[in-house]
């Protein structure tokens, strides 16, 4: 195999597989110490070429790398691709075009929700991926054979899944779907996280608009502490912490140290009074201007009921058609769509999805459709005036 540590054979080698019509990519990365992801490897492979790049490398620029990911003439499949585009993105200030992601595709082709690629490679070629070497701390140097020969195998085996899935999308009609997926990973808006909007990674809830506010303005400064220091964000302040300063909103230093979630004598630090500050901030918009905090939609009567009912046609839907259920609608869409019908802004209601299973829920909704029991088992069936 090719281990690629030079700018110009990496140059030479992206010229050698720009010239086909697509390239498997994966990456290798570490994140558990770092808020931005620390790139280790990149692994690419075409029907005549197999290379591992190593961007560690002193004497290594990416820039052919990132021209080559921008080649519109060559198709990027990746497997799960979000989290490898994220780091192009912020290294390269690009995104792939055009792309192709193997686990979107394979649950348009009904193999199941975000199934895993060694799943995939396995169910679709039989064989088994050796993943012994999948804990490897990839900043090491120099790796193994063995955690080589692993790291290409996520590439090599994904040309064959590659194929198979474009064959039975063109054969079933439906490419134009997984296309509609890839429009959302190519957006730079899926990559452009506004710090502002930090507080909504938060599991935790606040039910006063003052403590919102707050807990937005603290998360805010912590994201972008955490970006400048390149951190993870818990090693900033964990988000207990942001949740506790909300509640108890302290506007001076002193009432900030006597928190249970913040550490002896951190109050005094430079940090410390950029909490208070953030706080402050808070305190200061006017009160028509403050968030209000998400409430749950109000639930008309039989809401619940009619939940069950989509439920059941979605199973059927996916089932007659053979598409995970995952990727037309969750709970908190059919939720929705249930309680709001053709108001509802969920992705059911749009696209292939709408075509596949949206309409039919609103008529399901509206009661031109009805679900009965036919010879031991449930069917749809429009109702004729």
């Amino acid at each position: 195999m090719d281990i690629i540590d030079r700018t110009d054979a990496l140059a030479t080698a992206c010229e050698t597989l720009a010239q086909s019509d697509f390239i498997t990519i994966d990456t290798e990365f570490i994140r558990e110490t770092t808020f931005w992801p620390e790139l280790c490897l990149i692994q690419m492979a075409t029907d005549d070429r197999e290379v591992i790049v190593d961007p560690l490398a002193a004497s290594l620029d990416l820039e052919p790398f990132f021209e080559l990911m921008a080649d519109t003439s060559v198709v990027k499949v990746f497997h799960a691709a979000r989290q490898d585009i994220e780091i192009i993105h912020h290294l390269g200030h690009l995104i792939p075009h055009p792309i192709f992601d193997t686990q979107v595709a394979a649950m348009v082709c009904g193999f199941g929700d975000s199934v895993s690629y060694d799943q995939l490679v396995q169910r679709t070629s039989g064989a088994r991926i050796d993943k012994t070497s999948r804990f490897t701390d990839w900043r090491q140097r120099p790796l193994s054979d063995k955690q080589l020969n692993y790291a290409l195998a996520d590439v090599t085996h994904l040309r064959d899944v590659y194929r198979l899935l474009k064959r039975r999308l063109e054969e079933d009609g439906r490419a134009h779907w997984v296309k509609e997926e890839m429009d959302i990973l190519e957006s730079a808006s899926t990559y452009d996280l506004h710090p502002e909007d930090a507080w909504k990674r938060l599991r935790m809830r606040v039910r006063k608009p003052r403590e919102l506010a707050v807990m937005k303005s603290v998360a805010a400064w912590r994201e972008r502490e955490a970006r400048e220091r390149n951190v993870p964000r818990g090693r900033v302040m964990k988000d207990d912490a942001i949740y506790e300063i909300a509640q108890q909103q302290p506007t001076d230093t002193a009432a900030l140290g006597r928190l249970r979630m913040i550490p002896r004598g951190w109050e005094r630090s430079q940090s410390g009074q950029a909490v208070v500050d953030a706080v402050k901030d808070a305190h200061a918009l006017p009160k028509d201007s403050l968030p209000r905090p998400a409430r749950p939609p109000h639930q008309p009567e039989g809401a619940a009921a009619a939940m069950e009912l989509l439920k059941v046609l979605l199973k059927l839907t996916t089932e007659k058609h053979g598409v995970a259920p995952k990727i037309i609608a969750n709970s908190d869409d059919l939720e929705r769509l249930a309680a709001e019908g053709d108001r509802a802004q969920v992705g059911a209601l749009k696209g292939w999805r709408r075509e596949l299973f949206g309409e039919k829920a609103l008529q399901l909704l509206r009661g031109e459709m009805a679900l009965r029991f036919v010879d031991k088992k449930v069917e749809a069936v429009e109702l004729v005036d």
